[in-house]
């Protein structure tokens, strides 16, 4: 009996020490390098995939190889501009174009040589679209673009600065880039049309505060050569330029000739009624006598063609297009109506040459495709050019009075 305890409590000795000994033996960790070789091949391969040369997309051009063409302004006849600038990454043509023109009008009527604000435009176009996107209950269009016209109705509503009071840059900055800026005031404006907060003294309140974080608050008074203006007195005592001097050529069959209709194209987002409709042929007969008789022209239209180049700086209408003789008012209409011709870009006519194939106009353009030739800032184009895609020119009225007297 005795001998069985003893064995029994041995057993369970050895046993116990074999668990014992069990519950002691720990696991260890240690720190490794977390990855997947597989995952690390296919990013890899993603990589190389997307770094692999691709045919470049090509658009099918006219080919200006050989020709006989413009090839430099100082050929030109041409009036007093300022120097071309760039209008950046902005949707800010149709202010840059009639900026330009104003001042050579204020140099053609006065000799002052001014350089303007044309942000202090931008800035207030911004908030007067605000302003009817309210009214509107979000059924207007708040986009970056409009139309030259709209710079005579903010200056005479807001006045104009001089560029070195109001550039729109911050410091350091070379260029002007709105898309963020455009980006938040469009956000912004979606939530009030989805939550229905029509509060325009808020909503303009907030529109403002996004135009000054990134353009600077425009001025209310500065000071000119030691004396204090405000925005409306510069405008009325330096520029003396009166917005309402200015008329808007229009040529469309969809319009009644010789009344003064809408322009209808999205950029015309205030509906303005003030284009001065004419047949194509006075349409052209106008441009080219002002322009012939020292008058620059602010013009608008398409220039996504065929027959533009940036490199040669040239724009024309390729014979594959069609044909100059058939370049009529039923061309123009049916391009303008199928939207294969479309309102753009904004330019400035500064000049012209005769040559033995027609007329050319020495275009001043703020857009990237003019930054590219050799002579940044300018375009040539043919007077067909102007005549199928251009759809309407501003000019002083006195440029146009024998064409006016057809309106009652």
């Amino acid at each position: 009996m005795i001998k069985n305890i003893i064995l029994f409590v041995l057993i369970g000795c050895v046993f116990t020490g074999i668990i014992i000994s069990q519950e002691t033996d720990h696991h260890h960790g240690k720190f490794i390098e977390s990855k997947s070789e597989f995952r690390e091949e296919m990013k890899k391969s993603a990589e190389e995939f997307k770094t692999l040369e691709k045919e470049p997309k090509l658009r099918f051009k006219m080919d200006f190889e050989g020709m006989d063409l413009p090839d430099n302004p100082e050929n030109f006849t041409s009036y007093w501009h300022n120097e071309p600038s760039s209008q950046g990454l902005t949707g800010t043509c149709w202010c840059y174009c009639l900026t330009s023109f104003l001042e050579s009008e204020i140099y053609r009527q006065t000799n002052k040589e001014l350089k303007l604000s044309i942000m202090y435009t931008v800035y207030w176009e911004a908030v007067e679209k605000a302003r009817r996107y309210v009214s509107e209950r979000g059924d207007s269009r708040f986009s970056q673009g409009s139309l030259p016209n709209a710079t005579l109705r903010i200056w005479k509503k807001y006045g104009v600065v001089p560029n070195d009071i109001y550039s729109g840059l911050k410091e350091g900055q070379q260029l002007h880039d709105h898309g963020q800026m455009w980006k938040e005031m469009n956000t912004y404006l979606k939530h009030i049309k989805a939550t229905s907060n029509w509060n325009e003294a808020v909503v303009l309140s907030t529109i403002k505060s996004i135009l000054n974080h990134y353009l600077g608050e425009p001025p209310t008074s500065f000071k000119v050569n030691g004396k204090k203006m405000t925005p409306h007195t510069y405008l009325q005592k330096v520029v003396k330029v009166n917005p309402d001097d200015y008329v808007d050529i229009l040529s469309l069959m969809k319009n009644q000739y010789y009344s003064i209709d809408e322009y209808v194209v999205p950029d015309n987002w205030w509906h303005s009624s003030d284009y001065y409709n004419v047949p194509l042929d006075d349409f052209m007969i106008a441009l080219k006598k002002a322009v012939k008789n020292g008058y620059t022209v602010g013009i608008g239209g398409d220039v996504s063609e065929a027959g533009i180049s940036a490199h040669d700086e040239v724009a024309m209408i390729p014979s594959f297009d069609i044909p100059s003789e058939y370049i009529e008012e039923n061309a123009r209409q049916f391009r303008f109506s199928n939207r294969s011709t479309t309102d753009d870009h904004g330019l400035h006519v500064v000049g012209y040459q005769d040559r033995d194939d027609g007329t050319w106009f020495l275009i001043k353009d703020s857009g990237s495709g003019g930054h590219t030739g050799p002579y940044p800032g300018y375009y040539f184009y043919h007077e067909d050019y102007i005549k199928l895609k251009m759809m309407n020119f501003i000019v002083h009225k006195d440029a146009v009075k024998d064409l006016l007297k057809n309106f009652n």
